[in-house]
């Protein structure tokens, strides 16, 4: 339907499909704001719908709801609950197609007579009026069903579902629509901020990216209907800069919010420092139920995840990343995990926040060599699924660098909506998901055999994706070319695409203990092209020693 934006949520449906109750609920999940245009007609008409019809007339009614209609669709970020014969009018029709994502909520007659009956009390409902009011339901939603039909992008079936899996299935059409109607993973782009949803099979949540959005970080707690006392968990690097700003936003907003601080880095990614959290939480008395906010980059965001899903078996998590690596990557997904000196990332557990907030206002503060491995990961998914997005990257470079508002916003959001977007096809890495490790097969060999202590993760990533992009050329997957301008990108941002001072022997052997490891048999995420990847588990071990040595100087 050639859609113009996905900034709104219209829902659409017959009579007691529960657009009221739905709405209220994807509202609150995504952090937008609830119109019910029927509430907001009886607002403008100054009494009662039945008081219109009966004193008015049903077509000073639809005059009334058109105009609501109209109020609601000129906002953004709002879910817009409709009345049942909103779609009759082909304005109506048309205004909600240009406005946003038209989700349908469906029920069979049969069930929608026994809602009106179970919901109608002592009141005579006019569809229950009559000698046979089934057929007055068949016979009225007959009429409609070619215009709800035309009218919406998405239909969620209600007769079988709980009013959670029906928001469910509402924000799983959003994110459809707005993925056919960019023809790849996109992001609601909104000026200054851009919001995605990860849905699972247990959970959905919201991940906002804009500049200047922290202070909204209380606010945005409270729409989550997240409450009681808060557990700030970052390190001593963001907490200087941020700590007290961050306090004092939840502590306006009603919160109780106290701070552990580890030392930045790596090493602090160990059982040991979780424990002496568990110590801090023990004596705060923390109970289930009390918010935990992982304020900086992947390693505290992993931590910080680890030490929620574990205190009292589960503690609601929110991410606030502060690097570039985190806002696109480890922040969602929630792989928590920390190390172990035979390997990175070997004990965790996925466990989903309840909210991500990104502003990449905050990247200002970054230091330079972090910023740069942050580009890694853009690059990744851009180079993985979506060959639009690395075009993008590639022309706008320098706006990006330099972090130009509106450049950084639109490659967080657009990257951060491929992320959610896989995650939510592949919770925990079972199919689809497997191709956001590319490069990493490789990266991870170099981390665990430097120690932790010579690489960022993005430049890590950066040299295992030249690793990778020359194993699919040499199985003739991609053109050398494909390589080249996978190499040039990565020079326009400052990776890395080799190093030096690594055991060859030592990356081998971490590789062979990678949790991609199935079977025995390394499963490489490669290349058949920019923007398409595919999983091989049959590379030849001496293709993997030749490439890797080429990427190891002396």
């Amino acid at each position: 339907m050639g859609k113009t934006t996905g900034h709104n949520i219209i829902l659409v449906g017959f009579s007691t499909t529960g657009k009221s109750r739905v709405g209220a609920i994807v509202a609150r999940r995504l952090g937008w704001k609830l119109i019910d245009t029927d509430n907001r007609i009886v607002q403008i008409a100054g009494k009662p719908i039945d008081s219109i019809f009966a004193e008015d007339g049903e077509p000073r009614f639809r005059e009334y709801e058109k105009q609501a209609l109209r109020e609601a669709c000129a906002q953004n970020r709002v879910v817009i609950a409709c009345g049942g014969g909103v779609v009759v009018n082909p304005d109506n029709r048309t205004l909600m197609s240009e406005s946003g994502i038209v989700v349908l909520l469906e029920a069979s007659p049969e069930t929608i007579y026994h809602r009106l009956i179970e919901n109608s009390g002592d009141e005579i409902r006019p569809l229950l009026a009559g000698d046979d009011p089934m057929q007055n339901i068949r016979d009225l939603k007959q009429k409609r069903q070619m215009f709800y039909d035309e009218a919406s992008d998405w239909t969620a079936c209600t007769d079988n579902l709980s009013i959670e899996e029906v928001c469910d299935e509402v924000i799983r059409g959003w994110q459809y629509g707005i993925r056919r109607r960019d023809n790849e993973f996109s992001a609601n782009l909104d000026g200054d901020g851009s919001s995605s949803v990860v849905v699972t099979g247990s959970v959905s949540y919201p991940i906002f990216v804009g500049h200047g959005i922290l202070d909204q970080l209380g606010v945005k707690l409270k729409e989550a209907a997240l409450t009681g006392p808060v557990s700030i968990i970052s390190d001593d690097n963001v907490y200087e800069i941020y700590g007290d700003r961050i306090e004092n936003i939840l502590k306006k907003a009603g919160f109780d919010a106290q701070s552990y601080v580890l030392p930045a880095g790596e090493q602090s990614k160990s059982l040991e420092v979780v424990a002496e959290i568990y110590d801090w939480m023990v004596k705060r008395r923390v109970e289930r139920g009390n918010p935990v906010i992982a304020i900086g980059g992947g390693v505290v965001g992993d931590l910080a995840g680890f030490v929620a899903a574990t205190y009292l078996r589960g503690l609601p998590l929110v991410h606030v990343p502060t690097s570039l690596l985190a806002m696109v990557d480890s922040s969602i997904g929630g792989k928590t995990a920390v190390d172990h000196p035979r390997g990175k990332n070997l004990i965790g557990s996925f466990y989903q926040p309840r909210l991500v907030l990104s502003d990449v206002e905050t990247l200002k503060t970054l230091p330079a060599r972090e910023l740069t491995s942050g580009w890694a990961e853009l690059i990744k998914h851009a180079l993985i699924l979506d060959a639009d997005l690395f075009k993008f990257l590639d022309s706008n470079s320098a706006r990006l660098v330099k972090l130009d508002k509106k450049a950084i916003v639109e490659a967080v959001a657009r990257s951060v909506a491929i992320k959610a977007g896989v995650v939510s096809e592949d919770e925990k890495e079972a199919g689809l998901r497997t191709i956001l490790n590319y490069g990493h097969t490789i990266a991870h060999g170099l981390e665990t055999a430097s120690s932790y202590d010579q690489f960022l993760h993005g430049e890590a990533v950066s040299i295992g994706m030249m690793g990778a992009a020359s194993i699919s050329q040499k199985l003739g997957l991609i053109s050398a070319t494909a390589v080249d301008s996978q190499k040039a990108i990565f020079g326009k941002y400052g990776l890395p695409v080799e190093c030096q001072g690594i055991d060859v022997a030592k990356v081998l052997e971490s590789i062979q203990l990678d949790k991609k490891v199935k079977a025995g048999r390394v499963r490489w995420v490669l290349l058949e092209g920019i923007g398409r990847a595919v999983v091989k588990s049959d590379v030849p071990q001496e293709l993997t020693y030749d490439v890797i040595s080429q990427l190891i100087r002396p």
